[in-house]
């Protein structure tokens, strides 16, 4: 399919959320988004949980999670949002699993996890959930893979992953979830580089595949998968042992890894991203990998915006987003992607979305 022009990209302002935050987690379901824990101006996890009704553009105060937390892994499983793990007012990680019903207006409390996490990543496929990773108290990162039957409401482990990380991003496809996860090689001459492992869990044959390692090391990078094409765009360069630069450095690098050919294409100066960023948000929306805001070269957060075809095979500007932040949570749903929340100046309440126009 033909990626959508340029011109067909356009911001949606939304009212802000009545209550301003970072690190919350957001599920689109039913014309509805759900903003749910986070941090407030004072850092402390917060237990509040609001909607926006995106027809009716009004926002609304639901019960508070049971358990405030941030950095929750959140998803919406029919008339269920699933809340997973976090860390809580104390900063510890949580092993609590809460369910919120839409249509009672409810919070349940749900088997827990076996172990407290935070920075869990999560899939669902076929009404199941898959909780990969996370860091548990003793701040080392996990290699747990856990299944979620919400009929059974029970939490089964599966086979660990080869590497164990947090906070990575994984990719429904298939029946494969695709895992890029940042962890830290500790000792050795690389010091604190991270190295981006890549791998990837086969849901029938239920075993992990390990394909090579990002090849450029970048923290606060952020992926998207397009095409089942995976994406590793930006973040931030640590100097190395023998480099001039004497702090770490914004990059615009991208690296594209093709399973048909299980190799990650050669950085090539030809599709770098117009801006060097990282902590931004990236997505696939309109057949294009888009990239939105973040931190760069500026004194403040970016509000630039751009968007790369892969029939073209380039990045092109695309509309900036009204409110430049960056470390937003962001949500996909049909033709629009939120970018929620982050930090402007302080925590920010604004809710955007990146749409595609209407043809006419």
């Amino acid at each position: 399919p033909m990626a959508a022009g340029a011109g067909a990209f356009v911001w949606a302002t939304f009212p802000a959320m009545p209550t301003r935050r970072v690190y919350c987690s957001a599920v689109h379901h039913d014309g509805q988004l759900f903003v749910l824990g986070g941090c407030g101006g004072g850092g402390r996890a917060l237990g509040t949980a609001e909607v926006l009704d995106l027809p009716a553009q009004r926002w609304t105060t639901l019960p508070p999670l049971p358990t405030p937390r941030a950095g929750a892994a959140a998803l919406a499983l029919g008339k269920q949002i699933l809340v997973v793990g976090g860390v809580d007012a104390a900063q510890s990680p949580l092993a609590s699993v809460e369910v919120y019903h839409v249509d009672e207006g409810k919070w349940e409390k749900k088997a827990a996890l076996a172990q407290p996490s935070m920075g869990i990543s999560a899939v669902q496929r076929d009404g199941a959930i898959y909780a990969l990773g996370g860091m548990g108290a003793d701040t080392s990162p996990q290699a747990l893979v856990r299944v979620y039957e919400p009929a059974k409401d029970h939490w089964q482990p599966l086979p660990s992953m080869p590497t164990p990380c947090y906070g990575a991003s994984a990719f429904l496809q298939g029946n494969k979830i695709f895992v890029l996860a940042s962890h830290l090689c500790a000792g050795g001459r690389q010091g604190k580089l991270p190295v981006t492992a890549f791998e990837a869990f086969d849901l029938e044959t239920r075993s992990w595949t390990r394909y090579p390692s990002v090849p450029s090391r970048r923290a606060f990078a952020a992926c998207a998968m397009a095409d089942s094409i995976v994406f590793s765009l930006g973040g931030l360069q640590q100097p190395g042992p023998h480099n001039f630069y004497s702090r770490p450095h914004f990059v615009n690098t991208v690296e594209m890894f093709d399973p048909t050919q299980g190799a990650w294409s050669k950085p090539s100066r030809t599709i770098r991203m117009r801006e060097k960023r990282a902590d931004f948000v990236a997505g696939c929306l309109g057949g294009r990998v888009v990239a939105v805001g973040g931190l760069g070269n500026q004194s403040c957060p970016l509000d630039s915006v751009e968007g790369f075809s892969l029939s073209r095979k380039k990045w092109e500007p695309l509309p900036p987003m009204p409110t430049g932040r960056c470390s937003c949570s962001s949500c996909p749903a049909p033709s629009l992607l939120f970018v929620i929340g982050g930090v402007a100046q302080g925590p920010s309440g604004a809710v955007e979305a990146l749409c595609l126009r209407e043809a006419p």
